[in-house]
């Protein structure tokens, strides 16, 4: 299979949680998504994930987590975080370099307050480490939507968030696909998930961040805000910072250097 491309499972607490991995590399990477887990685990995305980050596999053996599947109201992301530390202990994983992205940078953030033992080095890319009024605004708007079940704006209005004018520009022909792919069951994951995002607050905490860690922004992030890059790096000792001057929250995918800049930094 390409890149050992594999997905699980694992027992966490009273619930389970998916997860994928790939690569044969000595060392390990984790790479915690964003809140679009909420709306899909990463349950047979195994393949595509190896084949997005096959940059990683020689070096690494990667391992991509989604939340667990059964999630209780009000699950903070300090909770996620304690679920993902028991996925990674039941895993035998230790000293991981971490890659978080949006929520997943969120709950990176506590993995190196809580669990430093499990951090080797830290990446933490368009994610905030506490609520301002960029992230309320557009965390309240997709609870609105989410709640109505109103999934092809939900998408829409994250895309536009989310993207470049020249990436909607170039791709805003797709939007009339976006209401028609990928709608879940139910959006009670997402509602949970969202909310989560919205009452993150790690900010005064930061300073118990002792790993090499990679700061990365966009400075034009209609998600979190153009300041929470420069808030995460100027509290935690010692970080490296890099904003994307013309890209937003979707820098990690526009960026054609984005994998090349993190591996640069994992490799230093």
């Amino acid at each position: 299979m390409f890149y050992h491309a594999r997905g699980g499972n694992i027992h966490v607490g009273n619930s389970n949680m998916d997860y994928i991995s790939f690569g044969s590399g000595s060392q390990i990477l984790v790479m915690l998504p964003g809140l679009s887990d909420g709306l899909s685990t990463l349950k047979g995305k195994a393949l595509i994930f190896a084949m997005a980050y096959r940059m990683y596999a020689k070096k690494y053996t990667v391992y991509v987590f989604s939340r667990k599947n059964h999630l209780p109201e009000g699950y903070s992301t300090r909770e996620m975080t304690k679920d993902q530390a028991e996925a990674m202990i039941a895993l035998g994983i230790s000293k991981a370099d971490v890659l978080g992205v949006s929520q997943g940078g969120m709950i990176a953030q506590y993995l190196a307050i809580d669990y430093p033992d499990l951090v080797g080095k830290l990446i933490l890319a368009v994610t905030a480490s506490k609520p301002n009024e960029i992230v309320q605004e557009a965390i309240n708007t997709w609870l609105q939507m989410a709640v109505q079940e109103d999934y092809k704006n939900l998408m829409i209005d994250t895309a536009e968030r989310s993207y470049s004018q020249c990436h909607l520009k170039k791709y805003g022909f797709l939007y009339p696909l976006l209401g028609r792919i990928g709608k879940p069951k139910s959006f009670n994951r997402f509602l949970i998930q969202a909310a989560s995002c919205a009452q993150h607050n790690a900010y005064s905490e930061l300073d118990k961040i002792v790993c090499p860690t990679l700061v990365i922004g966009g400075a034009c992030d209609k998600i979190v805000g153009t300041a929470a890059a420069s808030e995460l790096s100027e509290k935690i000792r010692g970080s490296e910072l890099f904003i994307y001057e013309n890209l937003g929250h979707a820098a990690y995918e526009e960026a054609k250097d984005f994998n090349d800049r993190c591996l640069n930094f994992l490799s230093n």
